[in-house]
């Protein structure tokens, strides 16, 4: 099994869902079916996975494939092959040696090798969902100043052995769990409502001002929680029938707050789960963070998956929507992450990447879905 290396929610799912915390990946499920030795068998078997089905098909069925600018996919291909799937070593070292001079030249290498199939579920369902995630960029302080009053922790030195740990609302108000607490501020930030979205992604991105103006990013890790459950603030609020669940938005959750100020705990204690991080350096601002496949996500090109449908470091064609429109969402990615709410044949999470415009098309999405997955050709 594979320990989540960077444990997160799906955005949509954790607006509206009551979903679990982070977990463990689990594994690969079972192996393909063999190809039959029957002289009537198809050349590219159906393959059956634990939650899904893959049914070989024509590329010409790949809706946009010829549009796609695959090229883009390259740095993403090579960065799932330092973890390949079982059975991809081969082409995995011949992706290694080369970089496509074009988009076609690229569909021409990956169509020499590979056989596309549709997935399906184990019942023939061929339409899912998508949703979105990001990594939340945040601005932070290395002390308490001025606006900057919302610590960031890392865990406490009993984490391990008291469990269930305090709750949400109980650290933040007794003396006992903030005094547990004390010396393990990694940062902090001006808007609880950022470090609770923080909690929620599992990781993110603190950008430092420090005196003189000199300005540092640094990457928030997740290590470890309170073993509380996880309620979600957008499932609150429609209870609490201050958001229709077609409003429930992030941006919807935090103009609500900015208008209710004085039910801003009632809001934040309704998720008794509350993270704990570990800082790490971030050396190359343009990679994300490492999803389940112990790989750094690529923004557009990353998404997450149910590994018991499609296995990490599957290349995966999505047919889908832009959110809040009907313009085609087309394009190949690889599947790179998983999540707790990430469960089923035909369902994906969509990495956007970090920062305001991440965040916003990450927190809106929620759309309609097909899938087709690229896995090498059978011996002939």
């Amino acid at each position: 099994m594979i320990e989540f290396t960077w444990c997160r929610l799906a955005a949509a799912a954790l607006i509206l869902g009551g979903i679990a915390g982070c977990a463990f990946a689990p594994d690969d499920g079972p192996a393909p079916t063999p190809p039959s030795t029957s002289a009537s068998a198809p050349a590219a078997p159906t393959i059956v996975r634990a939650r899904s089905r893959w049914i070989n098909v024509d590329w010409s069925e790949l809706p946009g494939w010829s549009l796609d600018t695959t090229r883009e996919l390259w740095p993403a291909l090579q960065r799932g092959c330092e973890r390949p799937a079982p059975g991809w070593q081969g082409i995995c070292l011949a992706a290694r040696g080369f970089v496509p001079a074009s988009d076609a030249q690229a569909r021409e290498w990956l169509q020499a090798r590979l056989q596309p199939y549709r997935v399906e579920s184990p019942e023939g369902t061929t339409e899912g969902l998508m949703t979105g995630y990001f990594e939340p960029l945040v601005e932070a302080q290395r002390l308490p100043r001025a606006a900057f009053r919302v610590p960031l922790h890392g865990p406490p030195d009993d984490l391990a052995t008291r469990k269930p740990w305090w709750t949400r609302q109980q650290i933040e108000s007794l003396p006992a769990a903030q005094a547990a607490l004390r010396g393990r501020e990694l940062a902090w930030v001006a808007d609880p409502l950022d470090a609770l979205l923080l909690q929620v992604q599992g990781s993110g991105r603190l950008l430092f001002t420090e005196p003189g103006g000199r300005r540092q990013l640094v990457r928030l890790a997740y290590a470890g929680h309170n073993d509380q459950p996880y309620k979600s603030v957008g499932r609150w609020l429609i209870e609490q029938g201050e958001l229709k669940p077609e409003q429930a938005s992030w941006p919807a959750i935090r103009a609500w707050a900015r208008a209710n100020p004085k039910r801003l705990n009632e809001l934040l204690w309704s998720n008794p789960r509350y993270v704990f991080f570990r800082e790490e350096p971030l050396p190359d601002p343009a990679l994300g963070p490492r999803g389940a496949q112990a790989v750094p996500l690529t923004p557009g090109r990353s998404i997450a998956v149910d590994p018991l449908s499609i296995p990490y470091g599957t290349p995966v064609w999505l047919d889908s929507t832009e959110p809040l429109s009907t313009t085609p969402l087309r394009r190949l990615v690889m599947a790179q992450d998983t999540g707790s709410a990430i469960t089923g044949a035909v369902r994906a999470d969509y990495f956007w990447g970090w920062g305001e415009e991440a965040e916003a098309q990450a927190g809106r999405m929620k759309q309609p879905l097909r899938l087709w997955v690229l896995w090498p050709r059978w011996p002939s």
